[in-house]
């Protein structure tokens, strides 16, 4: 089971291994866990959650400890290592076994996962600013696909990443960041309804809350 040290562990690896998918260099702190979970817990009434990117399973700790009896929680992860560590922990985790039954955890791109059925709430913890602005695009709008009218999605950034990095990189790098800023920007406009800036972690992120059109 990945905790404590092995969870910091196993994130520093693959942080070398896989910097663009993974990345970060620690796992999230408590308070960023706790802001992207917010809109997990619901009225009584059977939710599906989703989260995607969940690495080590920092996050979906605060997830189950959000969810009711009858919410079910599908865990989208691509990196080989860190499935691994997500299906022992339903093994080994006590808090992760009283909802294992109602835990799926899917081995693929979240651009693959079925969308027949929506989520009521979707948690993401994939590296926006790390990726091609048309995997950015192309992410966002299958989450849109895959979210029931009135579903949140939060997702969190490191405070000024885009803007320090593209004061030092070549252009461009510094033309992708800007594309990926537009996108993002895009999308804020449209559906973000909260903002909220974490600064007790390392580094300091804002969590992002949208809400799609119900």
């Amino acid at each position: 089971m990945a905790t404590g040290g092995a969870n910091y562990r196993l994130f520093w690896q693959e942080f070398r291994r896989t910097f663009d998918s993974t990345g970060a260099i620690a796992p999230s702190g408590r308070r960023l866990c706790r802001a992207l979970a917010r809109y997990v817990a619901g009225d009584g009434q059977p939710r599906r959650i989703l989260e995607v990117g969940p690495g080590t399973g920092v996050v979906t700790d605060a997830i189950i400890m959000q969810m009711g009896p009858r919410d079910t929680l599908d865990v989208v992860e691509l990196n080989d290592r860190f499935v691994a560590a997500l299906r022992q922990r339903l093994v080994d985790d006590p808090n992760w076994q009283r909802a294992a039954e109602r835990i799926r955890i899917h081995h693929l791109p979240i651009e693959d996962l079925d969308a027949t059925e929506p989520f009521d709430v979707i948690v993401s913890g994939l590296p926006f600013n790390n990726f091609p602005v048309d995997l950015v695009q192309n992410i966002l709008a299958h989450l849109e696909k895959l979210a029931a009218p009135g579903a949140t999605l939060s997702f969190f950034e490191y405070v000024a990443i885009r803007r320090i990095k593209a004061v030092v990189c070549a252009k461009p790098e510094r033309e992708r960041l800007n594309g990926i800023g537009a996108v993002l920007n895009d999308a804020f406009a449209q559906r973000q309804f909260r903002q909220e800036c974490v600064v007790a972690n390392v580094p300091p992120a804002w969590v992002h809350h949208l809400r799609f059109a119900g």
